[in-house]
């Protein structure tokens, strides 16, 4: 069946939109994820003794970066399943990072009272601004973003996590 004059040019309209759609929007797609990786290499923040920490520190490990606040009760329920998935997958190559969106005193205190095994770092405003650059647009928390040994970002979480998905999204980039 052929097409009349007017579908033709319909269809070719629809094509030529298409085409500027994806020279247009791609490149923006590609520069948030390559934003993101970037944004995790030049990434730092201070630790709980106010030491700079970089996040390139950790480069050539899986990394599970979990942003959270002392005032977040999702946030404060997955620290002992992060503990143990750290302490079970860290001679695998595993580092858990905290990076607490919150005041550094009520962060330290509150490490200190769970006896919290892996680094945290106290962010300010720069923590919400790295968790946009890294897909949670929204700024919600307990947000955690999986990092391949490459830097590369694999996996991303909005939401406690439970174990079952933190073992395998683990399990998936170690192997």
């Amino acid at each position: 069946m052929a097409l009349s004059r007017r579908e033709a040019l319909v269809l070719g309209g629809v094509a030529v939109a298409a085409a500027a759609a994806g020279f247009v929007g791609g490149p923006i797609l590609l520069e948030r994820t390559a934003g993101g990786a970037a944004a995790l290499r030049e990434a730092s923040f201070a630790d709980l003794s106010g030491r700079p920490r970089r996040l390139s520190e950790w480069q050539g490990r899986v990394l599970v970066l979990n942003f959270w606040a002392t005032w977040c009760a999702p946030c404060r329920e997955e620290i002992p399943l992060l503990m143990a998935t750290r302490e079970k997958y860290s001679p695998n190559g595993l580092e858990i990072v905290g990076i607490a969106i919150d005041l550094a005193a009520k962060v330290g205190e509150y490490a200190r009272s769970m006896g919290i095994s892996y680094p945290i770092l106290v962010a300010d405003a720069g923590g919400l601004d790295l968790m946009r650059k890294l897909g949670n647009a929204a700024g919600g928390l307990p947000y955690t973003v999986f990092v391949d040994r490459r830097g590369g970002i694999a996996q991303r979480k909005l939401g406690a996590l439970r174990r079952p998905e933190l073992e395998a999204a683990v399990s998936k980039i170690i192997s």
